[in-house]
């Protein structure tokens, strides 16, 4: 397996390509959250990669065209004073400043975000900026909530120890539990309605049981919750809809 990267462009958007060289016959496009895909035989040449190529973009853009929110994860979005940020049930109202300033910060008044900027940053630096303090400060408003709810399900299934309960901003999963029973989860999971949420809690206490996606493990997540692949369909759906 050989794995390279490219650029196509779909809609004025100039999008990252993870191109993939397996043991298959066919070739496949896909396009899911951030990330556009490319996967073809493994004796494919240089020309062939960049005929599919071509053959991608044009694709992409209709896929963009049937489904407006799928482009719309790929625009990065703007932030200014007076715009609302809605999480689950709660509003938040944003307060931008640029300021002389070496680092960013961000703290929560009441219900409103106010986010201290550096202007000697860059665009793309200042956006990346205000996804991290946004969720850290969100994560912090909600913990208490989460926190409870993580334990009240653990005592009405596994009852596990627990060694801590974390929310950060991650992409690569909606959670995670480590060997030392640290339940981890995705800031980005709280865009999700609280029954979605309730899978992704459910599922890393399972792997407080099992460290592991054996049978074993996926029994125990549908002895406890019997419609979980809904959940997953959920996730997958409107993964790009989650995000700060």
């Amino acid at each position: 397996m050989k794995k390279y990267r490219a650029t196509i462009l779909a809609h004025g958007i100039e999008l990252p390509v993870d191109i993939t060289l397996e043991r298959r016959r066919d070739t496949r496009f896909g396009v899911t959250g951030r990330r556009v895909s490319l996967r073809l035989p493994a004796g494919a040449g240089s020309e062939e990669i960049r005929r599919q190529l071509a053959a991608l973009e044009e694709w992409v853009c209709k896929v963009f065209e049937d489904k407006p929110a799928l482009k719309d994860a790929f625009t990065e979005k703007e932030y200014h004073t007076g715009d609302v940020l809605e999480v689950g049930q709660r509003m938040y109202i944003l307060h931008v400043s640029m300021e002389d300033r070496s680092t960013h910060t961000a703290k929560l008044e009441g219900n409103t975000i106010r986010l201290q900027l550096s202007n000697r940053a860059n665009p793309l630096q200042r956006t990346k900026a205000i996804k991290t303090l946004m969720s850290r400060v969100v994560a912090t408003d909600f913990y208490p909530e989460i926190n409870q709810r993580v334990k009240d399900l653990n005592d009405r299934t596994f009852r596990q120890f627990i060694q801590s309960v974390n929310l950060k901003y991650n992409h690569s999963n909606w959670g995670s539990c480590s060997a030392r029973n640290n339940v981890n989860l995705s800031t980005r999971l709280l865009f999700a309605p609280k029954d979605v949420q309730d899978y992704v809690i459910l599922h890393e206490l399972a792997h407080l049981v099992e460290l592991n996606h054996s049978d074993r493990f996926w029994a125990l997540v549908e002895q406890h919750m019997p419609d979980y692949k809904t959940k997953e369909r959920w996730l997958k759906k409107n993964r790009h809809l989650c995000d700060f």
